[in-house]
């Protein structure tokens, strides 16, 4: 079971009021920790440096300082992760990442643990077992704390839930997380936890991660299997990956998932080699047609991961956005037809408990537009699906896509807050949010990258995108510009 549920604040520690708050924060420290990634942890513990007893009540310990101002923990499950910690240590360490502390996010089914997906409408009753990732995750070696906060089901890009409940940035704690794993992505970047669960059905890893300065990769279509009440969407597009601090730890997830789990329609991702074995032509798209122009700040960090691209031999050729000019309104009407099936049915999806007159306002908003628009939805469902069939033979002579994340700077907290109304909220969210959904459609990997700082210090993540099945080429050339430009760190 669950040793908390959550308080008035919707987390287990006492909460700051915003007065208190300190601009920037962070859990980095010369513990068991330290400053080391997924992958140096792991390789601690298989040479017994430290045990991951000492890994968990370190993480335990740094969630305990962070996470009053972050918000970023909903139910904690310290007693099992201990258990599994000694069980480690006992072990041989087979696993490749035995021992090293993680966190889901509150959006897959965890045996003991309530998933709320972030909405008051869900009760917070434990679930009875497991859903069909969550063993697959844990068999990684990686060893769940809890679970973290999510906007209600997902639907926008600020991890802000009823009641006043806010996930802040490490970086600039006035500022959002970003959404919809902005709890996992605000624990990873303040060094609570080295890596967290994190899913994306329009950009809900890419952009926390983008946000906080992360890595965010979105695997495949067919790489991860899907929670039972997502594998029945009409056009599949949530896929199930991890925030972490480097692309090494990314690929060290994602291989070390494979070995527990063959991928369905793609070819397993096998080995990824640290720099690309060819020189690649990426095209750079500056300029979404789905919003408005992308702004001075994300368009400077963009052209300059571009330049380091081309420095290290790649060809950046100038390209249009690969996406039809209906694709915006598409999949907003694509997104009020899944608001409309979970406020219509959540009893069957969740739970005989789901209350629906609990709704936020952007769901029930939503749900209210599709069901207005119904007569037009086969048009919108048809040029989804052409969208998605079209999207590998766009890139043409192109082994890439280059682009921003979103196309402005990082909003302040309150700007998608979950109490906004539904017109305003998917104005602001529609004109932010323009470039990561086509991946989601198309079913294709993608990954941010923190490349870059705002004028006021805060992180700006580019954005590379491959055809579906792509994946080791994104990640071996992530790796590249990794090792060639190091990420900035937040106690630097």
């Amino acid at each position: 079971m669950t040793d908390t549920t959550t308080d008035a604040t919707g987390n287990p520690g006492p909460a700051l009021s915003p007065t208190e708050m300190p601009r920037r924060v962070h859990a980095f420290r010369d513990d068991a920790l330290g400053y080391d990634d997924a992958s140096a942890l792991a390789e601690r513990v298989r040479s017994r440096e430290v045990s991951p007893t000492e890994l968990i009540e370190a993480a335990i310990d740094r969630c305990a300082a962070v996470d009053p101002v972050l918000g970023a923990l909903v139910h904690t499950d310290y007693e099992r992760a201990r258990h599994r910690a000694s069980w480690v240590r006992d072990s041989h360490l087979s696993a490749p990442l035995a021992g090293v502390p993680s966190a889901f996010k509150d959006a897959v089914r965890v045996e003991g643990l309530p998933m709320t997906l972030g909405s008051s409408a869900v009760p917070t009753r434990p679930a009875l077992h497991d859903g069909p990732y969550a063993p697959l995750f844990r068999a990684t070696g990686l060893i769940p704390l809890g679970t973290t906060a999510m906007p209600p089901f997902g639907w926008t890009a600020a991890t802000e839930r009823q009641g006043g409940l806010v996930t802040r940035n490490p970086w600039d704690t006035g500022r959002t997380s970003g959404g919809s794993s902005g709890g996992s992505a605000a624990l990873v970047a303040a060094g609570a936890l080295p890596i967290a669960h994190a899913n994306d059905g329009g950009g809900s890893i890419r952009i926390p991660a983008a946000v906080t300065g992360l890595v965010g990769f979105k695997p495949s279509r067919g790489r991860h299997p899907d929670e039972e009440f997502s594998a029945n969407m009409p056009i599949p597009i949530i896929s199930q990956s991890v925030v972490s601090r480097s692309v090494r730890d990314t690929v060290a997830f994602l291989t070390a998932f494979e070995a527990g789990h063959r991928p369905v329609g793609v070819p397993p991702l096998g080995a990824v080699s640290p720099t690309p074995t060819r020189r690649l032509r990426i095209g750079l798209v500056e300029h979404s047609p789905a919003g408005d122009p992308t702004d001075a700040a994300t368009l400077a960090v963009l052209r300059k991961a571009a330049d380091r691209l081309e420095a290290l031999g790649h060809e950046i050729v100038p390209t249009p956005a690969p996406v039809p000019s209906s694709f915006r309104e598409d999949f907003i009407a694509y997104w009020g037809l899944l608001a409309l099936a979970t406020s219509s049915g959540g009893r069957g999806m969740f739970s005989p408990e789901f209350a629906a007159d609990r709704l936020d306002p952007f769901t029930i908003g939503l749900a209210a537009m599709a069901r207005r628009s119904l007569p037009s939805l086969p048009v919108h469902l048809f040029r989804l699906y052409r969208a998605r069939r079209r999207f590998d033979s766009a890139f043409g002579d192109l082994d890439v896509y280059l682009n921003p994340v979103v196309n402005h700077e990082t909003p302040e907290v309150g700007y998608l807050d979950a109490d906004l109304d539904y017109e305003t909220h998917l104005q602001r969210v529609s004109d932010w949010v323009t470039f990561t959904p086509l991946q989601n459609i198309a079913g294709s990997p993608a990954v941010s990258l923190p490349a870059g700082r705002a004028p006021d210090g805060l992180p700006i993540g580019v954005h590379l995108s491959s055809r579906i099945g792509h994946d080791r080429l994104l990640l071996e050339l992530a790796s590249e510009y990794e090792e060639a430009y190091p990420f900035d760190r937040i106690w630097e």
